[in-house]
């Protein structure tokens, strides 16, 4: 079979350079990130690594360009490996790979989408746990698609369930597909397969999605929370929700699109909300909830936009997140 990725300048593979920080020691209990993180190349068979945690890169904003936002995304998977090679590592933790960049090169966002899919599917079918490092929330209908073939039973139902400001229900212009199409075509894809679409939507924004987009919601039988909604009086409706939800579905994607967050947490993003979530006991619990689950298949962050960011305080953000979800996964 051909190797897609080989002589493929759309991927990069990882380098040590990209792991770096503080040594207290090699003692188990002393150990971070960047210390254990082994690095592995797509250009190779991937080995069978069950329990593996693998990181993949998806540097790529076109189509946050194509969507009319503030482009930077591009740099989102260097500057979050950077915030997670100095966080202390639990023993328990599952081991860790790093299998590099997947990047768009000269506009060719679908491409780089076909490429991020096989990729999705490679790792979940040799074992691993894939988390993408975003880049763009184009990353979504690829992600998705990738999930989707490894499981390959249509009888089986796939759930999303997405933090985030927007649905990304948006229909392509003539600028094509767009960070803010994914979920759109993934709900028509489904529907030409006949298959459920279940999307669950967390921290939506009145001022950021249109009375259309609303509606387009209300058509697909989208489930969501307003960000005004998120908070910890609802914490009750919150988990009854999402019980609600995975018990309907066989397995399921987590998206993070950063820009859910209140810009004061989240500066670095495509598009800031003044008035977004917290990264509070609230959303750290739903996370511990989802993932506690067991059937979450793969993990994506998306929107960290280093152009913008203060402190890294965007990356460090999304850093903890993975830390959290990455150590519930390694326990149950």
């Amino acid at each position: 079979m051909e190797n897609l990725y080989y002589n493929n300048a759309m991927y990069d593979e990882p380098q040590h350079n990209w792991w770096h920080g503080r040594v207290d020691g090699l003692d188990p209990n002393h150990l971070r990130w960047h210390q254990c993180v082994r690095l592995q190349s797509l250009k190779q068979e991937i080995p069978l690594t069950p329990n593996g945690i693998a990181l993949l890169g998806f540097a790529c904003d076109e189509g946050v360009r194509r969507n009319r936002g503030r482009q930077g995304a591009v740099k989102g998977p260097e500057h979050i490996r950077r915030a997670l090679s100095n966080l202390p590592l639990q023993p328990s933790m599952r081991t860790l790979y790093d299998f590099g960049d997947i990047k768009c090169q000269n506009g060719a966002l679908e491409t780089t989408q076909d490429l991020l899919a096989d990729a999705v599917t490679s790792l979940l079918v040799s074992g691993n746990f894939p988390i993408l490092l975003g880049g763009g929330h184009e990353l979504a209908q690829p992600h998705y698609r990738g999930i989707q073939k490894f499981v390959n039973n249509p009888s089986k139902s796939i759930g999303i369930i997405n933090f985030d400001a927007h649905f990304d229900l948006r229909e392509p212009d003539e600028n094509g597909v767009s960070s803010g199409t994914g979920f759109w075509e993934i709900a028509q894809t489904n529907r030409i397969e006949n298959q459920p679409f279940h999307y669950l939507a967390l921290g939506i924004q009145k001022t950021s999605n249109t009375v259309h987009l609303f509606n387009i919601a209300e058509r697909l039988g989208v489930r969501y929370i307003e960000a005004s909604d998120f908070h910890y009086m609802n914490y009750g409706f919150l988990q009854e929700m999402l019980n609600t939800f995975i018990a309907e579905n066989d397995f399921l994607y987590l998206s993070i699109d950063m820009d859910v967050f209140a810009s004061a947490f989240a500066p670095g993003v495509s598009a800031t909300s003044y008035n977004g979530i917290y990264p509070d006991f609230v959303f750290s619990s739903c996370v511990q909830q989802i993932v506690n689950s067991k059937k979450v298949l793969s993990i994506g962050i998306a929107e960290t936009n280093p152009l913008y960011d203060i402190d890294d305080r965007t990356a460090k953000l999304a850093a903890s997140i993975l830390m959290q979800a990455t150590e519930t996964l390694s326990n149950i």
